[in-house]
């Protein structure tokens, strides 16, 4: 690793994304780097990493998402609403327009208000289907089931919306709890491919609390796809409409659900820096990733 590498960072809601480019980045992308370049004390320190665009037969470009622990996700919402900001940014589309951009978990289609600061993101239909998400044992829909997290007895709803999630209904929400109970659930081998775990309040018919642990990631400020899927879950309860605000530490996602389930998201983006990593800092953070 001898060459600077050149970045923008952007977060949605405090869950923030480091943007690196094809077209500027001039080296493999390793899940080595990805570690490296996330760290929080000795990298640039990040959520993810967005890595596009890139060409892309059935869409107007293609992203891949990778978690700091240099796994890749299929699908994130805030990291979708964040490549937009982007692309816009880049002069590359602009203010209303739809834009539609490939990820591993599907399709979505992106539209850019207030010059980039609020994004719209149509993230594809939610499924409870025990086979898509996946969740073992016989197919099902994954609803009011029960689990075990060191000798508490949790009740859990799963879905995917391209990625999978395990929705935990609690009469309060904290990320004691979600940084506790988190981790375990996530690496649950009920959950061939790991989970996406929320814990959620409901506040009313339009509005939802939710505290949230992220695969490959940890605790984390805000999700779009958790919006998501919790709001669908919530719905799928009966338990709420079909506009529902998200509650998160890090601020509020819209979400809207349609009769078939599909999520439309709204939240805001932030810039937050460009610039270069050092050939001498990812020198140390070699060093320090091997001891």
């Amino acid at each position: 690793m001898t060459s600077p590498i050149t970045f923008s960072k952007y977060h949605a809601l405090g869950n923030d994304y480091i943007v690196l480019t094809p077209d500027k980045f001039g080296q493999k992308l390793t899940a080595e780097l990805i570690r490296l370049v996330c760290h929080r004390h000795y990298g640039v320190g990040s959520d993810g990493i967005l890595y596009g665009p890139f060409d892309d037969p059935h869409c107007d470009f293609g992203l891949r998402i990778y978690n700091p622990d240099g796994s890749e996700a299929e699908k994130s919402g805030n990291g979708l609403r964040i490549f937009a900001r982007y692309l816009h940014d880049r002069g590359l589309i602009g203010d209303r327009r739809p834009v539609n951009i490939a990820t591993a978990g599907g399709a979505v289609e992106a539209r850019i208000e207030q010059d980039g600061r609020i994004v719209t993101v149509a993230m594809g239909q939610v499924s409870f289907d025990s086979r898509k998400i996946p969740v073992a044992g016989p197919v099902r829909e994954v609803i009011n089931e029960i689990i075990e997290v060191k000798g508490q007895t949790l009740e859990y709803c799963a879905a995917t919306i391209g990625n999978p999630h395990c929705v935990i209904l609690r009469p309060e929400v904290s990320a004691d709890e979600a940084r506790r109970w988190g981790p375990l659930i996530e690496a649950d081998p009920r959950f061939p491919n790991r989970t996406n775990v929320q814990f959620m309040q409901i506040l009313d018919r339009s509005n939802i609390a939710i505290e949230i642990w992220e695969r490959g990631a940890g605790y984390t400020l805000a999700s779009g796809s958790s919006s998501s899927a919790a709001a669908a879950v919530a719905h799928r309860l009966s338990l709420c409409d079909r506009e529902i605000t998200v509650h998160m530490p890090g601020g509020r996602i819209e979400i809207a659900i349609s009769p078939e389930f599909g999520i439309s998201m709204t939240g805001g983006v932030t810039r937050v820096a460009t610039g270069t990593i050092d050939p001498e800092a990812l020198a140390e953070l070699k060093r320090v990733a091997e001891k």
